[in-house]
């Protein structure tokens, strides 16, 4: 029986890059997309036709009755949920001092709050399975922190707090929990001169780590914030 990932945010960038690498190699996939139906719609298609099973689903993940729902198509479509990655995230570029209350609250429902959610519900079917592997996805802002940037910062290091708490509590049930924090994908010039390996990084690098640590392949990997910066935080 194929394994089922669930993949929040996949209609573009490292989520999309997520959904074609685990479609490609045999999982059965369901993502979610907020506003991007045409491109979430085209990206099912796309691989559908390749004789893929692949399922885009519309849903705000900091909303909790919409992760909740996002999970139970997973189990009615494939049975079971094997893997978790939450991807679905905003950015904000914001000095502290003119940050509004709704724009931080904005993007610690989505950013933090989404993970958590969408990782409550995943859990219950993993726990009852004593198996699964969830990865959540930060950013290299989460680890080192940004300028102009303290709210996206603050949002993506509760994921590495949260990640680290879940791998401790789910891994008597047999549940790894891990966390990447990438670079920017973005060409921007300065950035890239100040990383070792001299570019800014691709989606699919991004997902290739994804799906190792999904994978049984990485079955003793659990609590680690994996950055894949180019060796920008080093």
């Amino acid at each position: 029986m194929a394994k089922c990932v669930v993949i929040t945010g996949g209609s573009r960038g490292i989520g999309k890059a997520c959904v074609e690498k685990f479609a490609a190699n045999g999982f059965n996939v369901i993502f979610s997309y907020l506003k991007e139906e045409e491109k979430a719609l085209k990206l099912q298609q796309s691989l559908v036709e390749k004789g893929y099973a692949v399922k885009a689903i519309q849903s705000d993940v900091s909303n909790s009755s919409d992760c909740r729902i996002l999970m139970s198509n997973a189990i009615c479509d494939f049975g079971k949920i094997d893997g978790l990655v939450c991807n679905a995230g905003i950015s904000l570029s914001e000095l502290l001092t003119h940050t509004t209350d709704e724009q931080l609250d904005k993007i610690m429902k989505t950013n933090c709050d989404g993970v958590f959610y969408c990782c409550r519900e995943a859990a219950k079917e993993m726990i009852a399975c004593q198996s699964g592997s969830i990865v959540n996805i930060s950013s290299m802002w989460g680890i080192s922190g940004s300028s102009a940037e303290s709210a996206y910062s603050a949002s993506k290091a509760a994921v590495i707090g949260l990640s680290k708490a879940l791998a401790k509590e789910l891994g008597p049930s047999g549940i790894r929990v891990n966390c990447v924090a990438p670079g920017v994908e973005e060409d921007m010039k300065d950035l890239a001169e100040r990383t070792p390996l001299g570019r800014i990084g691709k989606a699919e690098e991004v997902a290739d780590l994804v799906y190792y640590l999904i994978g049984d392949e990485s079955s003793f990997v659990t609590g680690q914030i994996i950055s894949c910066d180019g060796g920008f935080g080093v």
